[in-house]
Parts: C-alpha cells; structure tokens; sequence
C-alpha cells in the first residue's frame, strides 16, 4: 500500500469538495464552469496524473477503497482535460477487467466522456438541464438497454435516478439557465476549446 499516495489523493479530493461547498453557499455551482474550480480541477488532474504514471491506476489494491474512489472523483472533474480522462478510462477499465476497481466508476467515466464526445451515453448517469428547465438525463440510446446495463451493476433504474437527481438539485438551490439556447452554445464552444469535438 502506498501510503503517502493514500494521502496525497484524498487531500486532492478534499480540496475539490471544499471548493464545491463553498461555490454552492456563495449560488455560484450552476453558472457555467466557474474559471477557480477548473483552475483546481486542472490542477489536482496533474498531480493525480504524476502519481498514475508512478504507479499505474490507482486501484483499490494498490490504494484501497477510499483513495481509489476519490482519485475516481478527481479523473471525473478534470473536464477540460480529454486525454487525461480518455487514458484514465483505459486504465480503468484495466483495473475494473482484474476486479481491482469498481465497475459503476467506469459506467459513470465512459458516460462522462461520451457526452463531452457527444455520444449516447450508456448507463444513463450524466445529466443536466434540458429545454424545460428540468434536470434529464443526457442523450442515451434506449431507456430499456440503459435499465438493462444498469441492473448489470448494481444501479438503480433510470426513473428513480431522475427522481433523485431532481430532489439534489432543489436541495442544492441550483437552477436551471435563463438561457437555454446561450448555454448550449456556450458549451459547444467550450468542448471544441478544450478539444472534445473539432
């Protein structure tokens, strides 16, 4: 067990919820990509990618449990960064073939990336605000397959995460945009910027 590196990742992951808790106190989360959590997301992707190159993945046998799930978090947040995540996914699906990571990290990760790709996703797991002013999950291929892979790890159906992720919101005193065309075009340009599409 690499100790040192337990810690490192974890104090990576603290900053990073830290800065949410503080972005969510001050109504500052949903608007747009705010520029000090990309900042620190950069950043903590960085060191977490020394730390890859060091000891490969950081998997739950070489980290354990805690440190391996928040480096997760880390790969998940480093959104301006395709390839450094499109890596991390390989190398993590490396892990979760060798049993030695979790399979709903790697759901979520190939969800992440084919909707930055702007691909269907998979398992249904990323979501944001659609015309309506709801939180909906983004573009997947078919509700009945997503349930089905779903079920193949453990989640729950994709009905009773919209009701979830609907009740996170209100909690959270997030909104939707004012502007739901502007947004989408502000998000377009950001994935051609940091070079998910061309």
């Amino acid at each position: 067990m690499y100790q040192d590196i337990v810690q490192k990742i974890i104090e990576l992951k603290n900053a990073d919820f830290a800065l949410r808790e503080k972005l969510i106190l001050d109504g500052k989360l949903s608007v747009g990509y705010n520029p000090e959590m990309e900042k620190l997301h950069n950043k903590n992707a960085g060191e977490l990618e020394d730390i890859i190159n060091q000891i490969g993945y950081p998997s739950i046998d070489k980290v354990g449990e805690e440190a391996s799930q928040n480096a997760w978090i880390i790969i998940q947040h480093a959104i301006a960064l395709p390839d450094f995540m499109r890596k991390c996914a390989k190398e993590l699906e490396k892990a979760v073939n060798e049993n030695k990571a979790d399979p709903i990290n790697l759901a979520y990760l190939t969800d992440r990336i084919a909707v930055f790709e702007g691909k269907p996703q998979l398992y249904g797991t990323q979501f944001d605000w659609d015309k309506n002013g709801e939180m909906s999950p983004n573009f997947f291929d078919d509700v009945t397959k997503v349930n089905e892979r779903r079920k193949q790890i453990g989640f729950n159906t994709l009905e009773e995460q919209i009701g979830i992720m609907k009740k996170r919101v209100k909690d959270e005193n997030q909104f939707p945009p004012i502007d739901f065309e502007k947004r989408k075009l502000e998000m377009e340009e950001w994935r051609k910027k940091t070079g998910w599409i061309k």
